[in-house]
């Protein structure tokens, strides 16, 4: 299970050539019905999520991830759940989590920098070299699904600050303590 910052369209793109296996994104159904992405997106055997549903959403989600990791494939899922400025964060979602959880499989963090080339919402593209940063996979065998997120959020938020320091204005510190979790420029 992947579980990496989202800034840019760039990752969407870049992981599926740079992983040694197959990637299989969660996405919102909603996209299915964009035309011609959505149709092509259909035919990749992806994980897609439809919020209506409600509860039953994440056992859908969970039982088409299964299958596509039985069949070797790695579930990628951002767990900011949309794409975040340059130097900031978003509340980190329980999704990943608790799919890893659920399915037992380990959770493997990833910072990068990729927002600073490929901004998001942004049409330009700039050049640049692209950082990114793979944490030592995460075993969720007896964690809580918010400890697992805990430990994902607190990696790569700490690794942002390392690998762009210029972005952040402080240290990284974990919610609900004092300091300038999620402060950035």
């Amino acid at each position: 299970m992947l579980l990496p910052k989202h800034q840019s369209a760039w990752e969407t793109l870049a992981f599926p050539a740079l992983m040694p296996r197959r990637l299989c994104y969660v996405f919102k159904r909603e996209l299915l019905y964009v035309p011609f992405f959505g149709w092509a997106l259909g035919l990749l055997k992806m994980v897609h999520i439809d919020r209506k549903q409600g509860r039953d959403a994440f056992a859908s989600v969970t039982l088409q991830g299964r299958a596509r990791m039985d069949k070797g494939a790695w579930v990628i899922m951002f767990p900011e759940g949309t794409r975040t400025p340059v130097g900031t964060q978003s509340k980190y979602k329980t999704g990943g989590a608790r799919f890893a959880c659920a399915t037992g499989a380990p959770v493997v963090p990833i910072a990068h920098n990729a927002g600073h080339v490929w901004p998001r919402n942004s049409f330009l593209k700039y050049p640049g070299i692209v950082t990114v940063s793979i944490g030592k996979p995460i075993d969720v065998a007896g964690l809580t699904p918010e400890e697992v997120n805990a430990r994902v959020e607190r990696w790569i938020e700490t690794e942002m600050r390392r690998i762009d320091p210029a972005s952040y204005d402080a240290p990284y510190t974990e919610p609900g303590r004092t300091g300038a979790a999620g402060a950035g420029r």
